[in-house]
């Protein structure tokens, strides 16, 4: 049993246990859990590892169930399709654009921050993690103000739901906003990411209305889950030991260097999207059968100390490179460019806002999202100090 409130005593187990485990996996079914780095960074990368679901063994995978209008997105695409659509994106999500977002990235923490300042206290999460990365994707994909509270509030219902009923409502309604959000945009195209898409849509690499529907929606959420979680964890990180906080806070060069050392550390995706072998495939001396599912413990392979020296200790002066916190090989997170600016900026905004920053609640009070596919806080109460 992994604890998700303290996973990485129980990874470690596991580590020295074996390369290969079966368990149970965040859906309830049986999965095969790699947890070492040099196997989990290969399987990452192995064409034989199948992301579509209908490689998998009947009755072996109960994902979450989605309509077709967004299933058919990269997440369950192998090659062609997915190459054909992951080079469709990039064009769209160009460097130009991302640092175009710079400026009213800082704006919005800014106008976030200011309240929270003002009254000397807050819950990051909800006041500032959560709605700092919505106002950026929606402002990238070109979704209406007028729009948005609705827009985050089916989001946080379909990643945490009361009940499948109120889930199945949110999905509904997320998908008909779509369809009317991109018919609005065919007509009158803006300089968002969904208009580039339509008319990437449109022209000789065409994607089908459901792959362009399904690829607004992945792109809304890895654009928000993980960068929501990913501040959280790193202000927790750096107000863990006060001489981190401060040594960022006197020389912000090294922000880089802290957001890839929490990646490493204590990163938001604890596993990788789950894999089927096409074959009956030997992963670390365990031969696992085609169809069955595959989880890569990328918390676990960023903890194996035989690639990283002393890997249960944050370390600010760490060599950078090597974490698998945002993949490899062709599903390696296609945002991961405006995910690092997003936290970046984030967390320089609220060292300029709020120095003396502390946690409001002893450490050992904070509570973590009871799932073992997200490693998030619920919340984090601070004293602006």
């Amino acid at each position: 049993m992994i604890d998700t409130a303290d996973p990485y005593a129980a990874y470690a187990a596991l580590r020295t246990a074996g390369p290969v485990h079966r368990i149970a996996g965040p859906d309830g079914s049986p999965s095969w859990l790699v947890t070492r780095y040099d196997d989990v960074r290969r399987a990452l990368a192995d064409p034989r590892l199948s992301v579509d679901k209908r490689n998998a063994l009947p009755g072996n995978y109960r994902g979450l169930s989605l309509p077709p209008a967004l299933d058919a997105n990269l997440l369950n695409m192998d090659p062609p399709d997915h190459t054909r659509i992951r080079t469709l994106v990039t064009k769209a999500f160009t460097a130009g654009r991302i640092e175009a977002l710079r400026g009213p990235i800082r704006r919005t923490a800014d106008v976030l921050l200011e309240p929270i300042t003002a009254r000397g206290a807050a819950d990051l999460v909800p006041e500032y993690a959560a709605p700092l990365p919505i106002t950026v994707i929606c402002d990238l994909l070109g979704v209406p103000v007028e729009a948005r509270p609705d827009f985050r509030s089916w989001t946080d219902t379909m990643l945490t739901p009361p009940g499948p009923d109120e889930a199945r409502a949110a999905i509904g309604a997320m998908l008909r906003f779509f369809a009317g959000l991109i018919e609005a945009k065919r007509s009158a195209p803006a300089d968002d990411l969904i208009s580039d898409l339509i008319a990437a849509r449109d022209q000789e690499d065409q994607l089908s209305d459901d792959e362009l529907t399904s690829l607004v929606f992945l792109i809304l959420f890895a654009g928000y889950e993980n960068v929501v979680h990913l501040i959280g964890n790193t202000t927790l990180a750096l107000l863990d030991d006060r001489s981190r906080w401060e040594r960022v806070r006197a020389d912000r060069s090294l922000l880089p260097a802290a957001i890839e050392e929490v990646m490493r550390y204590d990163g938001p995706a604890p596993l990788a999207i789950r894999r089927f072998p096409l074959e009956d495939l030997e992963i670390g001396g365990v031969v696992i059968p085609a169809g069955e599912t595959v989880l890569l413990g990328l918390a676990s392979a960023n903890r194996d100390a035989d690639r990283f020296p002393d890997a249960d200790r944050f370390d600010l002066d760490r060599a950078a490179g090597g974490q698998l916190a945002l993949g490899h090989g062709i599903h390696y997170c296609l945002g991961a460019p405006l995910a690092r600016v997003e936290v970046a900026i984030a967390i320089d905004a609220l060292l300029d806002h709020a120095p003396g920053l502390t946690l409001a609640v002893p450490q050992s009070e904070l509570r973590w999202r009871d799932t073992i596919r997200t490693r998030g806080l619920t919340g984090l109460p601070v004293k602006v100090g």
